[in-house]
């Protein structure tokens, strides 16, 4: 039986050790390597290319998901599966965005995570259910809205001027409008943009292409 050579990577040693003693009752699984750290992990990878690395995300000098990243990119053989403690929103989708083929959280019963090891071996990918819960409320959040469709054209002539950073003085000169007009043009722009100010509403004009 050819056996998957896995990687342990976790900052903790005796989580660890744990994982190592654990597997190492699998017949056909081999811990080749560990790595205490994302930067470690990278290098170990590239000198073991293990099959299946198991990977921690919060650890020092670089992280979880910069190092899945970086493997993936550079030992596509190797399959990575995020072991976490952590299912927050944006976690999931960094991780399976930088090529982790797996999501699980470290109260993984023992036969989940051979289970999940297996397929990752396989290419197949696994996901904790709070990790696909969290998938799916990403994916059905509603998109941002362009609220430039609320601006009437002489509030849109008044923000193409704020984002070329004319001031009110300067606004009111090249419209051929009072100081006190524009000034009333600039606040109902920052209500309809739900912005703070004229910068942040600079921001969002050369965002959205206005010119």
């Amino acid at each position: 039986m050819t056996k998957i050579q896995l990687m342990i990577v976790d900052d903790h040693a005796i989580v660890r050790e744990g994982l190592r003693l654990l597997l190492s009752e699998e017949m056909e699984i081999e811990v080749v390597g560990e790595a205490s750290n994302g930067r470690e992990a990278v290098l170990r990878a590239e000198k073991l290319l293990p099959q299946v690395i198991l990977m921690d995300l919060v650890m020092p000098e670089m992280d979880g998901i910069a190092a899945t990243q970086a493997i993936r990119q550079n030992f596509p053989s190797c399959q990575v599966i995020v072991l976490t403690s952590f299912a927050e929103d944006q976690r999931v989708p960094d991780a399976i965005q930088a090529g982790a083929i797996g999501y699980l959280l470290k109260d993984v019963l023992k036969g989940d995570l051979l289970s999940a090891i297996q397929a990752a071996a396989r290419g197949e990918p696994t996901l904790h259910p709070e990790a696909q819960r969290q998938l799916m409320r990403q994916m059905t959040q509603p998109i941002p809205q362009n609220l430039l469709g609320a601006l009437t054209e002489r509030e849109m002539d008044v923000l193409r001027l704020i984002a070329r950073g004319q001031s009110n003085k300067e606004i009111a000169g090249s419209l051929h409008l009072t100081e006190g007009t524009v000034k009333g043009y600039v606040s109902t722009i920052l209500g309809k943009l739900q912005v703070a100010d004229r910068t942040q509403a600079a921001l969002y004009a050369v965002k959205h292409g206005v010119e």
